[in-house]
């Protein structure tokens, strides 16, 4: 189950996740052509692709569209959280309540009731696993980024919280913190004018790897910590980011 399939990073994980051998449910939002489309790719690999509207701050929507996706599949036995919306960058004493509470409400709010709504499911089928897509912000804060840093930064929290307290029902959550990625928020932001030469130029400064990561690294982070070989691995983060931060 992916949430934040149809976004730039999402549809390639979920298209991945695909070709390693697992059905995947497409969790949308406003994008139903992406999705559509979506699924067309996974079921031309094999496997079955669905497609499950919904709107992670709605909790009576989430809680449907979750039990949707179970009787379509019959066990859903990873949770990939890819979903968020555009972040604006701006300085935190510039930032307005309506982005604060919409960043909070969608990063948040939706991940807890996700992941909530789906903890019980898992007991019951034996186990299974979450995959929190967060940001290498929580190694090294980068300036006006905040919106986006701040609400996964709460996520990894209940990261850590659900595999302390679901590590006895054999439920694994773990963490991908995103790098600057060529795809999806990035791109959109460069087009904006908003990521200029300069920004590049000191970003980069703070790499190891000169250049961006593709959206096929972040999704094989993501199908190991999904993956049978990752089977004694929960509560911890692993850096696609280009060595950002050390």
């Amino acid at each position: 189950m992916v949430f934040g399939a149809t976004g730039g990073i999402g549809k390639v994980v979920a298209h991945e996740f695909a070709k390693a051998g697992t059905s995947v449910a497409i969790m949308w939002r406003s994008k139903k052509d992406d999705a559509e489309a979506l699924a067309r790719d996974i079921e031309a690999t094999g496997q079955r692709g669905s497609t499950h509207r919904c709107d992670v701050t709605d909790p009576v929507a989430l809680k449907s569209a979750i039990s949707d996706a179970i009787a379509e599949h019959g066990r859903v036995h990873t949770m990939v959280w890819a979903a968020g919306p555009l972040v604006e960058q701006v300085l935190i004493s510039e930032t307005t309540r309506e982005q604060w509470y919409n960043a909070i409400n969608t990063e948040v709010h939706g991940f807890f009731e996700a992941s909530t709504g789906l903890i019980s499911h898992m007991k019951e089928m034996g186990g299974g696993s979450f995959v929190h897509l967060g940001s290498a912000g929580e190694l090294r804060y980068p300036e006006r980024d905040m919106l986006s840093v701040t609400p996964k930064a709460a996520n990894e929290s209940l990261i850590r919280g659900i595999a302390r307290e679901e590590g006895r029902h054999n439920i694994r959550a773990n963490s991908v913190l995103v790098g600057v990625i060529e795809a999806g928020m990035f791109l959109e932001l460069t087009k904006q004018g908003v990521f200029g030469e300069h920004w590049v130029e000191e970003v980069q400064k703070g790499l190891a790897l000169k250049r961006w990561g593709q959206p096929e690294e972040i999704a094989n982070a993501a199908i190991f910590l999904a993956s049978n070989k990752a089977s004694y691995i929960t509560g911890q983060q692993i850096s696609v980011a280009g060595g950002y931060g050390i």
